[in-house]
Order: C-alpha cells, then sequence, then structure tokens
C-alpha cells in the first residue's frame, strides 16, 4: 500500500499503473473482451450461467464488475478488502454441475478464478495499448504483477498468478486446449450481440453497444475467432478502428466522463489530492525511455493478444 501524506491511496495509488490505465475510457471495450474471452472456458462459465439468469441480469452484472474494478483500484484499503471479502463469500456458496459427467463442483477452484483473472487482465492491457496509449513492455509487466494483488482480492494465491506479459503469454497457450465455445459461451455471445432493450433504447443499442461489441470481438485473439465460428476483419483494421475509437473517447473531458456514477475517480481525487488524477498517458515512474508511453497521437506500439502474438500499429 501506497502512502501519501499520511492519506490511504488504497491498494495500487497514483503511482501504479493500474491507476493511470483504468481511467482510460477504452476499458468499456476491454470489459466486454473479457466477457468473450471468459466465456470460452466451460467450466467457469457453466459456474456463471447456472447460478444466474445471465440474460436477465447481464447489465446488473457488467456494472457490479465496474464497481468491483473501480473499488479496488480507486478506493480505500479498507474499501477494497471488504470488495474482495465479499466476492471470496459469494463464490464458496457457488457451484456448477458438468452436463457430461455430473460432477458437481465449485465456482472458487483455483483454476477457474485464475482463468477470470487472466482473461480480464489481458483484456484490459490489450486494448488500451492497440488502442493508441503507448505503453512500454517494462510498464505492462508491472501492469501485470500488480494485479497479482487484486487477484489475491479474489482468493488466489498471487504466487500462482501470472506476473509478467511473457507468464501470461505463457500461460493462454497451457489453457487453450481446455476452451472451447459451448451452449454457454453461444448464449454469451448472443446476448452480447443482441442484448434485451426497451423499444425506445433500439436505436441506441445499435448505434452504441453493436458497435462496442463488435470491436471486443474483433479484438480477441484469433484462436477465440475460431472457436466462435466468426471471422473477424484482418489485424490491421481492427487496430485502426481501436485506435480510432480510442482518441474519439479520450476527447470526452474527463469532467464529464467521471461524472457517471458510482465516480470512483472523483471520490478518489478529494481524498488523496489534485496530485493523483490519473491520466493513462502519463508515466509517474522510471521506465525504459526508448519506448515512451505516449510518442503521438493515435499511435498504438504493441501488446499480446492472448496468444502471445505481437502487433503493430500500421504507419
Amino acid at each position: 500500500m501506497e502512502e501519501t501524506s499520511g492519506v490511504d491511496v488504497g491498494l495500487f495509488g497514483p503511482s501504479s499503473v493500474t491507476w493511470q490505465l483504468h481511467s482510460d475510457p477504452m476499458m468499456w471495450v476491454a470489459g466486454v473482451r473479457a466477457l468473450y474471452l471468459q466465456a470460452l472456458h466451460p467450466r467457469a462459465v457453466r459456474g456463471v450461467m447456472q447460478n444466474s439468469d445471465f440474460r436477465a441480469d447481464a447489465w446488473g452484472r457488467l456494472r457490479r464488475t465496474a464497481d468491483f474494478v473501480g473499488t479496488t483500484t480507486y478506493g480505500t484499503t479498507a474499501a477494497a478488502e471488504k470488495a474482495g471479502a465479499r466476492v471470496r463469500k459469494i463464490h464458496t456458496m457457488l457451484s456448477a454441475t458438468d452436463p457430461d459427467t455430473g460432477e458437481r463442483y465449485g465456482v472458487d477452484e483455483p483454476e477457474l478464478l485464475l482463468w477470470v483473472h487472466c482473461a480480464e487482465i489481458d483484456s484490459y492491457a490489450h486494448v488500451v495499448r492497440r488502442s493508441g496509449i503507448r505503453l512500454s513492455d517494462a510498464a505492462a509487466d508491472r501492469y501485470v504483477a500488480e494485479h497479482r494483488e487484486s487477484a489475491r482480492l479474489v482468493g488466489l494465491d498471487p504466487a500462482t498468478v501470472p506476473g509478467s506479459t511473457a507468464e501470461l503469454a505463457r500461460y493462454f497457450t497451457t489453457v487453450r486446449p481446455q476452451l472451447a465455445a459451448g451452449p454457454e459461451a453461444r448464449a454469451v455471445d448472443d446476448f452480447l450481440r443482441r442484448p434485451p432493450a426497451p423499444a425506445l433504447l433500439v436505436p441506441a443499442r445499435a448505434l452504441l453497444w453493436q458497435r462496442v461489441a463488435k470491436l471486443a470481438y474483433a479484438s480477441l485473439p484469433p484462436y477465440a475467432h475460431a472457436l466462435y465460428g466468426r471471422p473477424a476483419p484482418p489485424p490491421p483494421a481492427v487496430t485502426r478502428r481501436l485506435v480510432t475509437t480510442g482518441t474519439l473517447l479520450r476527447r470526452i473531458p474527463t469532467r464529464v466522463r467521471w461524472q457517471l456514477p458510482p465516480k470512483h475517480i472523483l471520490r478518489a481525487v478529494a481524498r488523496i489530492g489534485p496530485g493523483s488524477r490519473p491520466d493513462p498517458r502519463r508515466v509517474p515512474y522510471g521506465h525504459d525511455t526508448r519506448d515512451a508511453i505516449l510518442d503521438g497521437p493515435g499511435r498504438a506500439q504493441r501488446g499480446n493478444g492472448g496468444d502471445g502474438t505481437r502487433w503493430r500499429t500500421p504507419g
């Protein structure tokens, strides 16, 4: 935990990569990508689908996930620990059944928690980097390592969690044979492509949400597209779309974006001081100067696609 003039800055604090990156508006696209990826682990997604009406409460689930990330990133240490304890308690009460073998298993199995964790962290880092934030490889490794702390909150032993982008890539290589687009994954895909909405909001769904979902899906690694059976545009085209979207969203003033509930960032800045305002373009610690975090507007550097592949923004 970092201290600033006696103020509790929480589990990460303003000097962390997490503090900066999680303020980026592209985190919403990254969150949808994470859902697509997580759904490809049959045992993990079965735990979700058998314990909740995903289609009826998907929006609530998305809000709760966003609130958990916001609390653990920008809340006090006590608030973050309380949020983690609540998640661990809920998980201990839930189980799922394998329809093929009849096996009953808990949703808090370490391998399932690890999959959910890695899919989230990979998605957050991948989308933000690919959409224009020039994060150095050293800073990306630090981001992954920082989230051993968030893994601890949900019940994982931090020593068993990837602590660098290379370890994360090796993890995905190891787990890939277990992945499949089963009935539950198809249900998640169907919801994300056509979520139910009141009649008045159907135009907004077509204009906004479906674009977000398509972009999130397109940013998945190639093996995920193969499992879902739906192609994606060529990677350079996807990168250009991510950069364009990121550039547009980042032009929305933070005073507007951060007013959206539950206002985690505004509360954190009020608690710690104006110098704690996050900015994903800023790296407030030593890093490899050969890889500046932002060399120019909308120029993505490189990242990991969940399968160890590399990409670079065209031009």
